[in-house]
């Protein structure tokens, strides 16, 4: 299945279909909207992916992934972003990136 999916500017995420939005419902699982240290730790454990994996995955540093994670740095702007689209629908997120 392939999900076109938009975070908007309040920080819903949604998916588009037939041109319209609908509302994506985060899994009872999912990380809280929030992407700090914490939340991104989860992420990438729920991945079952190493710090590489998921920095490899993503296009950034392993660095940049390990400050996230101790706290020293929080993800801003398009990063971000990403972390909560991969809060709600990490397969499709993954799916997307590789094809990239």
């Amino acid at each position: 299945m392939n999900m076109r999916l938009r975070l908007k500017a309040d920080g819903r995420i949604v998916e588009l279909r037939d041109g319209q939005e609908f509302p994506v419902q985060p899994t009872a699982n999912a990380a809280p909207a929030d992407t700090g240290s914490l939340a991104v730790r989860d992420l990438r454990r729920r991945a079952c992916l190493t710090q590489m994996e998921f920095a490899a995955k993503l296009g950034v540093p392993v660095e940049t992934i390990r400050n996230w994670e101790q706290g020293k740095r929080a993800p801003r702007g398009p990063a971000r972003a990403l972390l909560a689209v991969i809060a709600h629908a990490p397969d499709t997120v993954f799916q997307a990136l590789a094809k990239a």
